[in-house]
């Protein structure tokens, strides 16, 4: 399976932007390399081949890969909880993956639903896992490049609506401070809260994108 490819010149360049506070640009830069990596990851595990890889994901060694890889046990641990939320995402929201507006408008509307009550690093967590089961669908369904959609949906989302929330607390690396135990049997309350919250989201969602009669 072709994956995605690790550029140096990236990890330089990630590296000074971690010594520094982060521009609203570098931020959502972040947020979809962050995007891919999760994805990716999420497809490897699913046994899907996908023949579109990226440039610029996390490299080993830098900043942004540790956050990348928090992001990801964060990810496994919310998607231990609720295995069947996070999977089969197009056809619980009874959607058409060949239609580029029909996915962005879905996923935009889902992350929307998510923040409805506030933003906090669970739900963060959640955003990204609903990415990338809607992703791992579309390339189940023959549509490789949705992937990219998606990632862009992302990152116009946190331009939006989470970059001023990730520049008060640092940027990224702000999320490593939530691994505070390996124990399974503890889960930690940003994972309570976020399942708590994402259980109705789903309904919502179903009703938000029901065509207007």
């Amino acid at each position: 399976m072709e994956v995605l490819r690790r550029s140096s010149v990236f990890a330089a360049e990630v590296m000074e932007v971690f010594d520094r506070s982060p521009t609203d640009k570098e931020l959502v830069s972040q947020a979809k390399a962050l995007c891919r990596d999760y994805i990716n990851s999420r497809l490897i595990q699913a046994g899907v081949s996908w023949s579109k890889p990226e440039s610029n994901a996390p490299v080993p060694g830098g900043k942004l890969a540790e956050v990348s890889t928090i992001l990801l046990r964060l990810g496994d641990e919310l998607e231990y909880i609720r295995p069947n939320v996070y999977r089969n995402i197009a056809r619980q929201l009874n959607i058409s993956l060949h239609s580029e507006s029909v996915v962005s408008d879905a996923f935009l509307a889902v992350a929307a639903q998510i923040f409805t009550a506030g933003i906090t690093w669970g739900k963060v967590v959640s955003l990204y896992a609903v990415a990338a089961g809607l992703a791992v669908d579309c390339v189940r369904h023959a549509q490789p490049a949705m992937v990219h959609t998606i990632v862009d949906c992302l990152g116009e989302f946190v331009r939006k609506t989470l970059v001023t929330w990730l520049k008060r607390r640092g940027g990224w690396a702000d999320i490593t401070k939530c691994v505070v135990n390996t124990d399974p049997s503890l889960r930690s309350h940003w994972l309570v809260a976020a399942v708590c919250s994402f259980g109705h989201f789903l309904k919502a969602i179903f009703f938000v994108l029901l065509p207007e009669r």
